[in-house]
């Protein structure tokens, strides 16, 4: 097993200082924190971001990568061309500080009430050609910073399943443009075998984030439950990360929300321990 495990500074971690967060996650044992943009902020002065880097790493743990999801595709071209911009400005930001790999996404995203409906309020092929505008100007910051960019599939968006991520993919420069691999938003199209999708992205996978789903990809109709609760074969999962030699971190991203306010407390701390105790059984 090359692979190591890092958590999302997500959840009530968003609101908690950097220093505390590193401490926490460090003492639960994970070798990785993935920042989010609530702390890694492209807009905050560089010596701030390197300092965040820096403790990181002081600590002993690594900045698995940093999650800058922007919704790309908008009826609105000046909020549009201002979140490429924004994700831009984290890529060279990440660059500055010696970060590997940048997260995005596609867009558009099935919980905004604002955000238009492919087919209702734009058309396929022009929700695509924003989604490629805004990834040309990525590989390009890509290439100058020396960061990689791993795009995610997610459930709604127009790269949401395996079939429509490698699509967009298989347009994308592989030198820069790898991918981020959630499998719960494919399990929710049917994506089951996540030990042959793992084997066909091989080494374009350059982050892996670790969520479990069950339902179906309508809001309101599915579930982010606990590892191992879901439809995720976690078995072959982590086999198929072996067979192809992944070496990169898996992330936990928790997303079961009702479980961590009723039960946790809105303690983010405590997700991080649950979920930890959760790899180490489905992992062996």
């Amino acid at each position: 097993m090359g692979y190591k495990f890092a958590f999302m500074a997500s959840l009530g971690y968003s609101k908690t200082q950097p220093i505390e967060v590193i401490a926490s996650l460090k003492r639960i044992g994970y070798e990785g924190i993935e920042w989010t943009t609530d702390h890694f902020d492209p807009d905050k002065p560089i010596v701030e971001l390197k300092e965040l880097v820096e403790r990181t790493r002081d600590a002993g743990l690594e900045v698995s990568r940093i999650m800058a999801h922007e919704d790309l595709v908008s009826l609105d071209d000046k909020t549009r061309l201002e979140r490429i911009q924004r994700t831009v400005r984290v890529i060279q930001a990440a660059g500055e500080c010696g970060v590997a790999t940048v997260g995005t996404m596609t867009g558009p995203a099935p919980w905004d009430p604002l955000a238009p409906k492919v087919g209702v309020h734009i058309s396929e092929g022009a929700a695509w050609e924003q989604v490629f505008e805004a990834y040309e100007a990525f590989t390009k910051a890509g290439k100058e910073a020396n960061v990689v960019i791993s795009s995610e599939g997610v459930f709604g968006m127009m790269a949401h399943d395996f079939y429509s991520h490698k699509f967009m993919m298989d347009r994308l420069d592989p030198s820069v443009q790898k991918i981020n691999f959630d499998p719960s938003h494919g399990i929710l199209y049917g994506n089951l075998d996540v030990g042959w999708v793992v084997r066909q992205w091989k080494d374009r996978i350059a982050h892996v984030h670790l969520k479990d789903a069950i339902g179906i990809p309508d809001m309101g109709r599915f579930l982010f439950p606990l590892l191992g609760e879901g439809r995720v074969d976690w078995t072959a999962f982590f086999q198929a990360l072996d067979k192809i030699g992944y070496n990169g971190f898996c992330s936990v991203e928790f997303e079961s929300f009702a479980y961590y306010q009723r039960i946790l407390g809105n303690d983010p701390a405590a997700a991080a321990r649950l979920s930890m105790e959760l790899i180490r059984k489905l992992r062996g």
